[in-house]
């Protein structure tokens, strides 16, 4: 990287502790200011991290500020984005782009016009984990790749988050909220997609929040809460994805790859690092050695790979790859209504691979 960037947070919410940790670490940023809804929780993150506590308005408009890390929930990824757009600033947000493909497509086209980069998480790709069994995928390691599995189950984030609402309302469920991780992942190892077929439904009506001050509060469930899939690659290569927040547990991997060789675990994609394991067709599982990815990484290695991507290339963590994601997901959905195959309008190439780092 080369001089120091200047970054300011929209959304102090539980995540941006995060990516506080990060760019505290990393020397080619500077956390310069933040602003959230809640005045106080903004002045707290601030006076934590020698920052200015600002309004968003004030803090996309601020002179001092380079670019913007847009953390809010996703009803508002568009806005926050367009704003810092309009005032000049590149923009990196939490997933998803936005909270549907026609807004998303406004983000990316507001700035392309203004000549900004986007940027968009998860960053957990870049780590040493996926990056890892994509550069064994990509060296043949297991052949021909065929298939794979994505598999998140849980009984649902109300049970540790205080604030859960959002997951449960239109724009959330578990495919927009952690399908992003896997999508990516399977993007990174397999390819863009071409089609997509979709299931869902959800087992409860309502959620009790178990934690924070608003324990024992109900919340209505108006999203479907299992959704299943097969996502169809350009390659040929067929993907079969569950996220859930129905079910109390699993013991699948995260992700398999299974090629003509051979088959691939690939670690958690909403963690950076993580053992990668195959199994021959005569043979046993073993770990593989650690060969790509950002070691030690965590969330805000995207921010600073877009800040350090030179004028006229994709950041790794790229709008184009979030458009994808995001294209991929609610076609899903659409699917689950419509009992139909949707082909997929949008693609992306393959991101480029991150060398160990």
């Amino acid at each position: 990287m080369g001089e120091q960037v200047n970054v300011g947070i929209v959304g102090c919410g539980a995540i941006s502790g995060a990516y506080t940790t990060t760019i505290g670490r990393l020397p080619g940023l500077r956390l310069a200011a933040v602003a959230d809804l809640d005045g106080a929780r903004a002045e707290a993150v601030a006076v934590a991290n020698g920052a200015r506590a600002l309004s968003a308005a004030e803090l996309v408009a601020d002179p001092g500020v380079d670019v913007v890390l847009n953390l809010t929930v996703p009803a508002a990824h568009a806005g926050v984005a367009l704003a810092a757009i309009a005032a000049g600033k590149d923009v990196y947000g939490e997933k998803p782009l936005a909270a549907t493909k026609a807004e998303a497509l406004q983000v990316m086209r507001a700035a392309e016009a203004a000549g900004v980069r986007l940027g968009c998480a998860p960053d957990t790709v870049l780590g040493t984990g996926v990056q890892t069994a994509r550069r064994h995928v990509d060296d043949g390691l297991i052949g021909m790749p065929i298939a794979a599995t994505a598999v998140m189950v849980t009984p649902g984030h109300e049970r540790w988050h205080p604030n859960p609402d959002f997951y449960y309302a239109p724009g959330g469920g578990p495919l927009l909220d952690m399908g992003p991780y896997y999508i990516t992942a399977l993007i990174h190892l397999l390819g863009p997609v071409s089609r997509v077929i979709g299931a869902a439904g959800h087992a409860r009506p309502e959620r009790t929040i178990a934690s924070g001050p608003r324990a024992g509060t109900t919340i209505p469930v108006t999203v479907d809460t299992h959704v299943t899939g097969i996502l169809i690659h350009d390659s040929g290569a067929l993907s079969t994805l569950v996220m859930s927040f129905d079910a109390a547990a699993t013991r699948a991997v995260p992700i398999e790859v299974h090629g003509e060789k051979a088959s691939l675990i690939v670690p958690d994609p909403n963690t950076f690092d993580g053992e990668v394991l195959v199994h021959p067709i005569d043979g046993t599982w073993q770990p593989l050695p650690t060969l790509a990815g950002y070691r030690n990484a965590s969330r805000g290695y995207g921010l600073a790979d877009l800040t350090a991507t030179p004028p006229g290339q994709l950041p790794r963590a790229s709008a184009p790859l979030a458009l994808h994601v995001l294209d991929i997901m609610e076609s899903l959905l659409t699917s689950t209504t419509t009992a139909q195959t949707i082909p997929i309008t949008t693609t992306c190439a393959r991101p480029e691979p991150v060398p160990l780092t």
